[in-house]
């Protein structure tokens, strides 16, 4: 594994309110951290404390159900961070989707950050109920189109989107088949909503038409 040292951290900007910068601009950060595809970097029940910043690459977070499904909860993308805990056990796995950069940092033991991290507390907590509205009221093209403008919205806005999750993927954080994903992103093609450039990599040209599907 190769890695390499930073003397300080820089939250994604959608998460550095000031006062958590000036407070993490001193943190000792470790070194990136590579993982391969479908690498676990935490699993669930092991020891939380640590947050981890994608340097390059994508992250799922999610739990196996007691049947053997696994159910997604989360993707994080370049530049983003992920980890955060209320207590003190991580209570998903996380897993490197592609060629994954992770850095790692860890807060002064006994240092009371509650002040601090409660942008990033309140960001998670606000990601989970949308997405479970999405699960909870959309029907299967109301929740891809809600995902895709996700994506765009997570990615610039730009109209080309890289989707490193698979199809697979994407069906367990909607709560649908891979068939039914497959199904949508056809439909969305045929009706000139979107254009797939290939498996992981779509253009999106009607931009408002998915914006309305997705609400």
């Amino acid at each position: 594994m190769y890695a390499h040292t930073t003397s300080k951290i820089a939250l994604p900007s959608h998460l550095q309110p000031s006062s958590l910068s000036a407070a993490l601009d001193s943190v000792p950060l470790q070194p990136v951290s590579f993982f391969s595809a479908g690498t676990e970097i935490y699993a669930q029940g092991e020891k939380a404390g640590a947050f981890y910043q994608i340097e390059f690459g994508a992250v799922r977070i999610y739990r196996l159900l007691a049947d053997g499904r696994r159910q997604i909860s989360a993707f994080h993308l370049a530049g983003e961070t992920f980890g955060f805990e209320a207590d003190t056990t991580h209570h998903f796995f996380a897993e490197a989707i592609n060629a994954t950069g992770v850095r790692v940092f860890r807060l002064t033991a006994g240092a009371d950050m509650s002040r601090q991290l409660l942008p990033l507390a309140l960001k998670g907590l606000t990601r989970a109920q949308e997405h479970l509205l999405v699960l909870g009221r959309q029907n299967a093209i109301e929740r891809v189109a809600a995902f895709l403008v996700d994506m765009v919205e997570r990615q610039g806005g730009l109209r080309q989107v890289e989707l490193p999750m698979s199809r697979m993927d994407i069906g367990d954080y909607l709560g649908l088949t891979i068939e039914t994903v497959s199904r949508v992103f056809t439909r969305l093609k045929d009706n000139g909503v979107i254009r797939l450039l290939n498996l992981r990599s779509i253009e999106i040209l009607k931009q408002d038409v998915l914006q309305d599907m997705g609400e």
